[in-house]
């Protein structure tokens, strides 16, 4: 018999919606179907509906196994830590764009070989493409504009930034 669902507040219910969105919608950038999603996240077609609509009953064990068969993370962050992208503006000339159009950024555009039909990236979408190719990278030929985006895609994820 399955458990039953634990009470929760307006709030977290919203929460879990934001997550379920936030999994279908890489999932779908990813170009990757649900039933394939959850054959290789060892559930159910059904459950995998169910989490991307953010069902609070789904347990969280199905819901780390979604984030890492997609290539996401989950942290925790405090709430007194303000949103790093809150400091960013347009005028900073290290300012992040919402989406990253490949075509204004060659080398980006090149390491994204793999993303088809996808020709804007999330700026974590970007920095994870720069983080796992970054010695495919030519830094010497680089345009200076790609260059200060990658500075600030390092000074707005700074927590995230390893390799770039």
């Amino acid at each position: 018999m399955p458990a039953k669902s634990p009470a929760i507040t307006d709030d977290v219910a919203a929460h879990a919606v934001a997550i379920g969105k936030q999994i279908r919608d890489h999932r779908k950038s990813l170009r990757v179907s649900a039933t394939t999603a959850a054959q290789a996240a060892g559930m159910s077609r059904v459950t995998w509906y169910r989490l991307e609509k953010g069902e609070p009953s789904v347990t969280m064990g199905a819901y780390l196994s979604a984030i890492n068969v997609l290539g996401l993370e989950v942290r925790i962050v405090s709430p007194s830590i303000s949103d790093p992208l809150s400091s960013v503006t347009v005028e900073n000339k290290n300012w992040i764009p919402v989406q990253i159009d490949l075509e204004e950024f060659p080398q980006l555009k090149q390491l994204a070989w793999q993303v088809h039909g996808v020709d804007k990236l999330s700026p974590r979408e970007a920095l994870g493409i720069y983080e796992r190719n970054w010695r495919h990278l030519e830094l010497e030929s680089m345009e200076p504009h790609e260059r200060r985006l990658i500075d600030a895609l390092r000074q707005v994820f700074a927590h995230e930034a390893h390799n770039v």
